[in-house]
């Protein structure tokens, strides 16, 4: 597997964590396990207590989320990536796949801060670099686009993520990962996916 290195003073939103507790209804304890494990959210009595304002380093939320990943399996990933549009609330002027896509990589930046500072600023349109990318290549002619994840964030999970978008104005796109472009589980630094319906 890729390790990503990163500046100092990253870190994720405690909001985007919600995504992935909801995830786990199931088998609650394992997400809350692995994530007090890494010292994301504090016990209060028997209870694990997640603060939604709260921003929690990078490299624990990663270590976590790849503990999971290894406890619940690619498919279980896959379901996790879809869940977080469920969470994300669509600027206006995002009614289709091709913007849907598009804006993955603001709301991913708009989830992480440096230093501080979240890393895309609406007023400006200035994103911060430092944590990868989403990147949308659309081929509008042919209903597919190519959708890559330069990321730290486990393969399955981006290919959930692009569905979960993507099934929200396409009823019928499929998700494939693009298996002749590098994959992450094989160390790369991204993977590609293509969406079409």
């Amino acid at each position: 597997m890729h390790k990503w290195t990163f500046e100092p003073g990253i870190e994720l939103s405690g909001f985007m964590i919600e995504p992935i507790v909801d995830a786990f209804k199931l088998f609650p304890s394992v997400a809350m396990k692995r994530l007090l494990n890494h010292g994301i959210g504090t016990m209060k009595g028997k209870d694990v207590v997640l603060d939604r304002q709260s921003w929690y380093g990078i490299e624990n939320w990663l270590g976590a989320f790849a503990g999971l990943a290894e406890t619940v399996g690619p498919r279980a990933m896959f379901q996790i990536g879809q869940q977080v549009p469920k969470y994300a609330a669509l600027p206006p002027g995002i009614n289709d796949i091709y913007s849907a896509l598009g804006a993955v990589d603001v709301g991913y930046h708009m989830n992480h801060r440096k230093n501080g500072k979240v890393m895309f600023d609406p007023a400006t349109g200035q994103m911060t670099q430092g944590i990868g990318n989403y990147v949308m290549k659309p081929e509008p002619n042919d209903r597919r686009i190519t959708f890559i994840g330069d990321n730290p964030y486990p393969c399955d999970f981006d290919r959930g993520l692009a569905a979960g978008f993507a099934l929200r104005f396409e009823r019928n796109a499929r998700i494939a990962h693009d298996d002749r472009a590098p994959c992450r589980k094989n160390g790369a630094r991204s993977c590609t996916y293509q969406v079409t319906w």
